[in-house]
């Protein structure tokens, strides 16, 4: 079969964490909004690990397109 999920979720995951990355950079310095986590910046962190999972899943999918034969 020709159909790969990872494309979509890779890309997905990406753009979210992106999204989730950004809002924590931007709000990083907003002690009161980060009192209920404790100070840690959830926003970010949860972010760069969605972006870091969705960048693999790509680099995933590029690297099965190339191996296979055609």
């Amino acid at each position: 079969m020709g159909i790969d999920i990872k494309i979509p979720i890779g890309l997905m995951f990406t753009i979210l964490g992106l999204l989730l990355t950004v809002y924590g950079f931007i709000t990083r310095s907003d002690a009161a909004l980060y009192t209920v986590s404790l100070g840690i910046n959830v926003n970010l962190w949860s972010g760069l690990g969605m972006l870091v999972f969705g960048l693999l899943m790509l680099a995933l999918s590029i690297k099965s397109k190339k191996q296979k034969p055609q």
